[in-house]
């Protein structure tokens, strides 16, 4: 007879009310740089593994060199973007093409559940630290490598940027209007997106290892997150043999669907479903709305210009907040186009607790966003500071790994660490 399920017994329930977190006691050697690679290793920090990030002595990773910086002066322990990719990591030292490092990771591999690097493909095996050679050493290993286009393929060896993975992605083909050119986007979605198929692939492959005891290579193109997201643009070529186009804020056939100017901004307007089009006359006030050639979305597109000339009127006497607020008690979609201010001022994520001010080193005071989720109604995340650079040194090699300070003395005039 199956047993029945029964509650979680209050000591189970006290337990992961001590602060307990869903990736505690998981160990983490970073190689990464950047931002996909520590986007990963953020998250997994953020809900408690041990990330250990490796940086190049004297310099660290070549994200602490980006912006923005306290009053636009460049400072490696003050990179907004360094800071937010590395809350809760440990930060040491290591020079890896050093002769003295073989011995030094060979002993870090060995402590690791988990390794994440993202180098270029290639450069990994010249290291000495090619999967079959990391698999020798720790045969449980999980590798997560993250590269542009992958570890396989005739793109494999190429570099891109943002923009080049935005456009070759396919986003770009169907971003802008149809009169001009493809547009990209300002923000780094094919690196974010990948660093989350990495977090993802991850504990896929940690769940694997659990169940048959080997460790798996686990292989993230940044490239192939922005292919993932198209919508159903590719099904639709795959069926019909027909591209999306470029449509602007008159997608497909729809008119009063998307950003429209107000008062104080941009307003997204959403007309939609067809039966509570009449909700839009109510909501303005304005009767001729009501009329049956606006009723369907066919109608719609085919009045779209004498439709925004009567919304337009009422939209630009009404600011953006307001007319959110109204269309959505009227259970209209509506939303509006928000600044950096309102997301960091919004109740609503206030209320989630989506933010946290972490106090870094050197007086700097930020505020990050935490988890993109919540467990058992809490956000629980690991939000210490983010580490200086080499500031785990003596913790990690001497306290972990046994050297004393001597040999760290030699070891650091040797240019090793």
């Amino acid at each position: 007879m199956t047993p029945k399920p029964t509650p979680m017994d209050s000591s189970v329930r006290q337990h992961g009310d001590t602060g307990i977190k869903m990736l505690d006691g998981l160990k983490v050697l970073d190689l990464t740089h950047y931002v996909a690679g520590p986007y990963a290793t953020r998250l997994m920090a953020a809900q408690g593994a041990d990330v250990i990030k490796v940086e190049r002595p004297g310099v660290g990773d070549p994200s602490r060199r980006i912006g923005p910086f306290p009053d636009d002066v460049p400072h490696r322990e003050k990179s907004a973007l360094y800071l937010y990719l590395n809350t809760g990591k440990k930060s040491i030292t290591l020079n890896l093409k050093h002769g003295a490092s073989k011995s030094i990771l060979r002993h870090l591999l060995q402590w690791a559940d988990v390794l994440v690097e993202s180098f270029r493909p290639g450069v990994m095996q010249r290291l000495g630290l090619d999967y079959d050679s990391v698999s020798d050493i720790n045969p449980r290993i999980i590798m997560t490598s993250v590269s542009n286009f992958g570890q396989t393929g005739p793109y494999r060896d190429y570099g891109a940027r943002e923009i080049n993975l935005y456009a070759m992605g396919g986003l770009m083909y169907i971003t802008g209007d149809a009169e001009r050119e493809p547009l990209g986007m300002a923000a780094r979605l094919a690196q974010y997106g990948a660093g989350q198929n990495a977090f993802a692939g991850t504990l896929g492959a940690l769940l694997h290892r659990d169940i048959s005891g080997f460790g798996q290579q686990v292989d993230v193109a940044i490239s192939e997150y922005l292919a993932t997201i198209l919508e159903n643009a590719l099904s639709q070529y795959s069926y019909t043999g027909s591209n999306f186009r470029r449509t602007g804020n008159r997608g497909y056939g729809r008119a009063a669907w998307g950003p429209y100017p107000c008062k104080d901004g941009y307003v997204g307007v959403i007309a939609g479903p067809d039966h509570n089009w009449h909700e839009m006359a109510e909501l303005m006030g304005i009767a001729e709305l009501a009329a049956d050639r606006f009723g369907d979305r066919a109608g719609r597109g085919e009045n779209a210009d004498e439709l925004d000339a009567l919304m337009l009127p009422w939209l630009m006497s009404h600011d953006r907040h307001d007319i959110f607020e109204r269309a959505q008690r009227r259970g209209l979609a509506f939303a509006y186009v928000a600044t950096p201010h309102d997301i960091l001022s919004w109740e609503h994520l206030r209320e989630r607790s989506f933010f946290a001010q972490i106090e870094h080193a050197n007086a700097v005071s930020v505020e990050h966003p935490t988890l993109p989720w919540l467990v058992d109604g809490e956000r629980s995340a690991n939000i210490a500071a983010a580490p200086t650079l080499g500031q785990h040194n003596s913790d990690v090699y001497m306290g972990m790994l046994g050297y004393s300070k001597l040999e760290l003395v030699r070891l650091r005039g040797m240019g090793a660490i």
